[in-house]
């Protein structure tokens, strides 16, 4: 149990060795990390080798579809954008609201990428915002990095609650008081995660002179009603209704933000659309394919089952690993986020003029653009998936359990984390390991919803650093190669939110006698 427990960990410890401490390109060391997968699943855990090439091979086509599909998609409908002038007069739109760059951060991180989290998932809340950061000045790699760490407590609800769902199916537990837990454990974070950002944005503390009481309501905003709707309606709608009503109230607050006309802190207008030349048709023919982005993706979610449903059908399915346990991998065409995002992108760039022929020369250069995120992820995917299916996660996991004993729930979220990291998926994190979080709390006395909402913070948490999130952000800010130094900007920030929600799980737990 012990030399498999160390084996076990030796693809996360590379993996966080080779793009953390040797900065080494994400495409490289991920490779790497599956072949070292591959050879321990075989040699290490007696897995087939039949079913170790089968499972690899269900992880790459898992991380080109839908990963890098909506990754392609996202970064589809900025190169349009930017290439159509519609960009521009975004900018423009976005510093009418305030030229002050941590309350656009605010705005655009945390607001609207939170909101694209609880719609869509998989990458949009870091690849959209990030670029439209970066296209108002703001360095591509703190770009990178801020989008990175406002992703964090607004996936537990993203993707119209699927992570919470997950987890309540796969504890056998009541998803109603499920969704309540997880947002009371995240509540204190969602108002520190929004400070972290400006503090970025300015690159020192003094950032938050001047905007404190902004940053304050935009967390506020964004986690009160979060938990209301938690507790009284469910998982689909906190991040929903939580990230509009902070957009709304941000704007509204950034009113009263004053800033100085020599502050470092503001936007270099290099557009060169007038403001008057700025009408309501102007504005609106230019995000038009950001609100035909927004309209298909709510229409097709499971807010609209009626369409989502139909949409649904259109399916393929079909098996890929070959060992117990194997499931059908289902394709849903219509209704993944990236087939949404390249139909909504068409036709808003047909209304804004651009020829479908030059649509689609940009959509071939984009694909092209990525080659190298799309080796990183389907081989991180890969790696997951080995790990998965060859008993490694469950050897690691077990393994914490025997040896923390009473104090579990103190690292309790760590698991969740690894899931994260190791899979790039908060959803995925908790079917693997939501299960054994109710076990052991079983096994400890504790609250079975207690330690399973741990798993979803923690979770949470290790979205930051996933390869996966990184390898969204570096080809969003035309920083791929550095997946590496991305990864040890972020790591630390990762340390300290996940040091806090082990704090919090454990400590408010104790108090409110849940452990």
């Amino acid at each position: 149990m012990i030399l498999q427990t160390l084996l076990a960990v030796l693809p996360i410890a590379w993996l966080i060795i080779s793009l953390g401490v040797l900065k080494m390109p994400g495409t490289k060391a991920c490779l790497i990390g599956l072949l070292l997968t591959l050879g321990i699943s075989i040699v290490g855990f007696d897995f087939p080798i039949i079913d170790a090439f089968t499972a690899t091979l269900e992880g790459v086509t898992n991380g080109i579809w839908p990963i890098v599909y909506i990754i392609v998609a996202a970064l589809f409908t900025y190169n349009l954008a930017t290439y159509s002038g519609s960009m521009k007069i975004i900018n423009q739109l976005l510093t009418g609201v305030s030229k002050d760059m941590r309350v656009l951060v605010l705005l655009i991180a945390w607001g609207f990428g939170g909101f694209l989290e609880s719609i869509a998932g998989f990458g949009t809340a870091v690849a959209i915002p990030a670029g439209i950061l970066a296209s108002l000045g703001v360095s591509p790699v703190m770009a990178a990095v801020i989008c990175l760490i406002a992703n964090t407590t607004p996936t537990a609800f993203g993707a119209i609650g699927l992570p919470v769902t997950s987890l309540a199916q796969a504890g056998g537990l009541e998803v109603m008081q499920t969704s309540y837990i997880v947002s009371l454990q995240l509540f204190l974070l969602i108002l520190i995660v929004p400070f972290i950002l400006i503090m970025l944005s300015g690159e020192s503390i003094k950032a938050l002179k001047g905007v404190t009481l902004i940053t304050l309501l935009s967390g506020l905003a964004f986690g009160l009603p979060q938990i209301f709707v938690a507790r009284y309606i469910g998982p689909e709608l906190p991040a929903v209704i939580g990230s509009l009503i902070c957009i709304l109230v941000t704007v509204l607050a950034a009113r009263f933000v004053k800033t100085s006309e020599n502050s470092p802190y503001l936007i270099k207008d290099n557009n060169h659309v007038g403001k008057s030349s700025i009408t309501f048709s102007v504005a609106f023919r230019a995000c038009l394919p950001y609100i035909f982005v927004f309209l298909f993706i709510i229409l097709s979610s499971s807010l609209f089952p009626a369409i989502s449903g139909t949409l649904g059908k259109v399916q393929s399915s079909f098996v890929i690993y070959s060992g117990e346990g194997a499931k059908p991998y289902v394709i849903k065409w219509l209704t993944t986020p990236g087939t949404l995002i390249i139909l909504a992108t068409y036709l808003g760039g047909l209304i804004q003029g651009v020829s479908f022929g030059k649509i689609t020369g940009i959509l071939w250069s984009t694909i092209k653009q990525l080659k190298n995120t799309a080796v990183t992820v389907s081989a991180i995917v890969a790696l997951s998936k080995l790990m998965g299916y060859s008993g490694m996660i469950s050897v690691l996991s077990t393994s914490l359990v025997t040896f923390t004993g009473s104090l579990f729930p103190l690292i309790s979220p760590l698991i969740g984390a690894v899931g994260t990291f190791i899979t790039g998926s908060d959803t995925n994190a908790n079917v693997l390991f939501g299960s054994l979080q109710v076990n052991a709390a079983q096994s400890l006395g504790a609250n079975e919803y207690w330690l399973a909402s741990a798993n979803m913070a923690g979770a949470t948490a290790g979205k930051m650093i996933s390869p996966q999130s990184i390898a969204v952000a570096t080809a969003a800010t035309g920083l791929i190669g550095q997946e590496g130094a991305i990864t040890k900007k972020v790591f630390k920030y990762f340390a300290l939110y996940l040091g806090a929600i082990c704090l919090i799980v454990f400590f408010l737990g104790k108090l409110l006698g849940m452990i």
